[in-house]
This record gives structure tokens, C-alpha cells and sequence, in this order.
């Protein structure tokens, strides 16, 4: 293809992007469904050029900077505490439907290699950061649902990715011990969180001293392909080392980074990240067309593959519905046995735990690195695919439902201590309390009534607003709609003057950026 074509193909598919993702946003359905179906309908217009798609340049271009943005805001202290949890989603389940998925394939197919079989299971079993992250983000979960499934999702990929390579080496060696893997997974798992910390650090060090709000939001993009490909080139878990450097930096991120370079930087993250998502499901669709050319066309597919297909992709739903309500068991068990340091998801919420287990890329670039030549390949990319296509089809658009249906609230224990009323309290008083010590000169003399009289008032006004939300919530509403009148006046105003040659480019973009921030807490405090 002519570079020129291959610029317009992007093109063309940012357009898909946006009039798809707009439809799926008119029609109540996920995005990743509506991009996903659209790719697929895409890949089959007569006189588009087959998406071939580099299985290690997927995983290289897009899962880095997808997991530290995963890894960047989710809440680390619930991280910690839910971390029994993560591990066995991320680690348990995926070994467990590896080797079920392994004995249905088996089974179905009693000339595929075990090994064969058990690196199709390493394929479909860990759910995917992308999309979960696609799904997730338009639905609401208790807090303890929502990190588990975003930390199982940081995590699994390195789990699945260690089991496929073992598959991969079990077919070429002729042998496979269990010892052995355990011992590379801990040392791979290790070897990324010192190389991911190692890089972290490295960042925290040097933000600050780049000096240039631009310099420091470039760098922070640099940190997640640095992480995977150092890690990679380490022979460590370069998904483990990104999620480290994630950690990391997320956490600091609050100290070294000051308020402009963190507007700036979570709005490039932001519109990087929808379009790197976006791009994701759009080219799993696109490269279905390659799928079935290579096995025979669809007519091989359904009659010697579908059937198959379906009942691995049932067996795989059905292993990860069996792991999660048996490790609920277990903890009703150890409570009954006096060991009560952790409780059940319930059955409500099992089931969404359950669930709430998409494929997407991780997946399909996986399957797409099977070697050439190895036992049962065409059969693992339809397989792959086939999975992909049912969980993210099905379970995608069933899963805001299935949570509305479960009614799921954060327990007493694993919500805040502090309301978000409550927090604006106390920081109110705080600042109130620090103005009244810099508001008086050394004679004692008032310099600054004004600003005295505003932080007060304002401590008084949010230690009476906190834990009366709703008595308030009218008002406040209507204050904060005739700020927004206000500022749209205001906006108004400053662009007939720059309209009218009364005022240049420079003043336009400083007032207007006054405008912007006061326009942002204005929406912030009227949700």
C-alpha cells in the first residue's frame, strides 16, 4: 500500500471512529460494540485492503500506554487492600480456565496436542485491560468490584502471556514441568516490578527538574514503553513493569506535577487513550477478514469450526462463573471458622464479577504470535476471535443491565470515612486558618480584610453545607447556573473584542483561560 493511501486509510478510520462511537452513544450501546461491529462490517467493504495485523507491534503500540493509564489513577490504597482478591482473578482464574478450556479443546479434538490445547486456553483466558476499561468506565460498580476487575486486568495479561509462552515451548521441547514454570513466572514477575519501580523512580526524580509544563507531559508518555520494552529486553514481565511504573507515578504525580501541567496532562492522556481504545476494537474487527480468508472462507468456518468454538467459549464463561463463587464459598467457609478478615462479594455480586470477563486485543495479538507451522493454529485464531466477538457482543452490552439488576452499594466498610462535603470542610478550614496567620503584617495591622473575610466565609459556608447535601442541593444548582450564565456573558464579551480588534491573540488566550477554570469548578461543584 502507498504511504498516501495508508494516511487516508487512518483517516478514514478516525471518521469511523467518531460517527461510531456517536451512534453508540444515541443508541445506549458501549463503544467497544459499536466500534468492534463496525470494524467487522468495515473488513468485508468490497475494495478495502486486508488489515494485516503484527501481532508483537499491537501488543508493543498499544497495551503499554493502556495499562499505565490503568494502573496511573486506579486507587492504590484499595489496590492494597483487595489484593488477595486481584492475585486470584488475576493469577488463580486464569490458570484455572486455562485448564479447563484445555480439556474442552481436548476433548472436542482429541488429535490436538495437550500443549496445543493449553496454549489456546492461555489465549482466551485472561480478560482484557481494554476492554474492560471500554465497558467498565460507562456502568458504576461498588468500589471493591470496580478494582477488583481493573487490577485483575492490570495483572492477568503477564499471567496468560507466561502460560502461552510455556505452551509454545512445551510443543517444540516435547516436555513441560510445573516446578520450573512456577520459578520463571515468580522471577518474571519480580524482575518487572524492579525494572518498573527502577523507572518510576527514575521519572519522579528528573519531572521536576525539566522545567517545561510541556517536557513534563512528554515524558510521562515515554514511561509506559520505556517500562515494557526495557522490561521485555531484561527478560522480565514488561506488562508487570508497566503497571509498577504506573503505580509509581500516579502516586506522585500529585507532588511533582503542578496544576497546569495537570490539566494539560490529563487532557492529552485522556483524548490519547479514547483514541488508542478506539483504535484497538476497530482494527479486532478489521482483521477478521484475514481470519477467515486464511482458514478457507466462511463456509469452513461454520461447519467445521463454530460448533466448537461456542462450546469453549461457554466452557470459559462457565470456569470463571465456577473459580469466582468458589472462592466465595471459601471465605464463607473461613468466616465460619472464626477467620473473618475478609468477606463475600454475594451472589449479586459474584455474578457481575463473573461476567464482566472480556477478550479483546491481548487476545487476538496472541493468537495471531502462534508460530507458524504449530499444531491446530487456524483453529486457535477462529477460536481466538470467536471468543472475542462473544464476550465483548454479549457480555459488553449485557453487563450495565446485569449490574442495574444486582443493586449493588458499597458496604459500610469500604466506603470513604469522609463525604466529599466533608473533605471540602475540612480543606476550607484549613486554608481559612492559613490566610488568618498571612493576613496581618508584623505590626498586626489587617493588610488583607478581603481575602480574610472570603476564606472564612467560606470555611463557614461548606462546615454548613457538609452532611445536608440534599437540603441544599436546589439552591446550589441554581447558584452555580447563573455562575454559568455569568461566564458564558463573560465568554461572550471577550470574543467581541477580540472580533472587533480590541484586544490580540494573547489576551484573548489568557482571559479565556481564566474563563475555562472558573467555567470547570463552576460544572465541578454543580455535579
Amino acid at each position: 500500500m502507498h504511504p498516501v493511501e495508508l494516511f487516508e486509510l487512518l483517516v478514514a478510520m478516525l471518521l469511523a471512529i467518531i460517527a461510531l462511537h456517536y451512534a453508540a452513544h444515541r443508541l445506549g450501546l458501549p463503544p467497544a460494540v459499536a466500534l468492534l461491529t463496525g470494524g467487522t462490517l468495515l473488513a468485508f467493504v468490497p475494495g478495502l485492503p486486508v488489515i494485516s495485523l503484527d501481532p508483537e507491534l499491537v501488543l508493543v503500540i498499544f497495551l503499554p500506554p493502556l495499562l499505565m493509564d490503568g494502573a496511573w489513577f486506579i486507587a492504590l490504597g484499595h489496590l492494597r487492600r483487595h489484593l488477595i482478591g486481584i492475585m486470584s482473578l488475576a493469577i488463580g482464574a486464569v490458570i484455572f480456565t486455562t485448564l479447563v478450556v484445555a480439556a474442552v479443546a481436548h476433548a472436542l479434538m482429541p488429535s490436538l496436542p495437550w500443549a496445543a490445547c493449553a496454549a489456546l486456553g492461555a489465549i482466551v483466558s485472561p480478560p482484557d485491560a481494554i476492554a474492560a476499561r471500554a465497558v467498565l468506565q460507562r456502568v458504576h460498580l461498588p468500589r471493591r468490584l470496580s478494582v477488583l476487575l481493573e487490577g485483575e486486568s492490570l495483572f492477568n495479561d503477564a499471567s496468560g502471556l507466561v502460560l502461552f509462552r510455556f505452551a509454545i515451548a512445551a510443543v517444540a521441547t516435547g516436555s513441560f514441568s510445573a516446578v520450573a514454570g512456577l520459578e520463571s513466572f515468580i522471577l518474571l514477575a519480580v524482575g518487572g516490578l524492579i525494572v518498573g519501580g527502577a523507572i518510576g523512580a527514575i521519572w519522579v526524580l528528573l519531572v521536576r527538574r525539566l522545567g517545561d509544563d510541556y517536557l513534563m507531559i512528554a515524558s510521562s508518555m515515554l514511561v509506559p514503553w520505556s517500562a515494557y520494552l526495557l522490561g521485555e529486553a531484561f527478560h522480565v514481565s514488561g506488562v508487570i513493569a508497566t503497571v509498577a511504573a504506573g503505580l509509581i507515578c500516579g502516586w506522585y504525580q500529585h507532588i511533582v506535577w503542578s496544576a497546569s501541567v495537570r490539566m494539560r496532562g490529563t487532557a492529552f492522556w485522556a483524548v490519547m487513550i479514547f483514541l488508542m481504545e478506539a483504535t484497538v476494537f476497530m482494527l479486532i474487527g478489521s482483521s477478521l477478514r484475514g481470519v477467515v480468508d486464511r482458514v478457507g472462507g466462511f463456509a469452513v468456518v461454520l461447519d467445521n469450526m463454530a460448533v466448537p468454538v461456542l462450546l469453549i467459549l461457554l466452557a470459559l464463561t462457565a470456569a470463571r462463573f465456577v473459580w469466582v463463587f468458589g472462592s466465595d464459598a471459601i471465605i464463607l467457609l473461613l468466616r465460619a471458622m472464626g477467620l473473618r478478615r475478609y468477606s463475600p462479594v454475594g451472589p449479586r455480586g459474584a455474578t457481575v464479577l463473573g461476567w464482566a470477563g472480556m477478550r479483546g486485543v491481548v487476545t487476538l495479538a496472541v493468537a495471531l504470535s502462534v508460530p507458524e507451522g504449530f499444531p491446530g493454529r487456524d483453529f486457535l485464531l477462529v477460536a481466538a476471535f470467536g471468543v472475542i466477538l462473544g464476550t465483548v457482543l454479549i457480555q459488553g452490552t449485557t453487563l450495565g443491565l446485569l449490574i442495574r439488576w444486582a443493586g449493588l452499594s458499597d458496604p459500610i466498610h469500604d466506603r470513604p470515612r469522609l463525604s466529599m462535603s466533608d473533605a471540602e470542610a475540612a480543606i476550607a478550614r484549613v486554608q481559612a486558618v492559613r490566610v488568618e496567620q498571612l493576613a496581618y503584617d508584623a505590626a498586626g495591622e489587617l493588610i488583607h480584610p478581603q481575602l480574610l473575610e472570603r476564606y472564612q466565609r467560606r470555611a463557614v459556608i461548606s462546615k454548613n453545607y457538609a452532611g445536608q447535601e440534599e437540603q441544599f442541593a436546589d439552591r446550589l444548582h441554581a447558584h452555580f447556573d447563573l455562575v454559568l450564565e455569568a461566564i458564558a456573558a463573560g465568554r461572550a464579551e471577550l470574543l467581541r473584542l477580540h472580533r472587533a480588534g480590541d484586544i490580540d491573540e494573547h489576551v484573548l488566550q489568557e482571559l479565556e483561560r481564566d474563563l475555562d477554570l472558573e467555567e470547570l469548578t463552576a460544572w465541578s461543584m454543580k455535579s
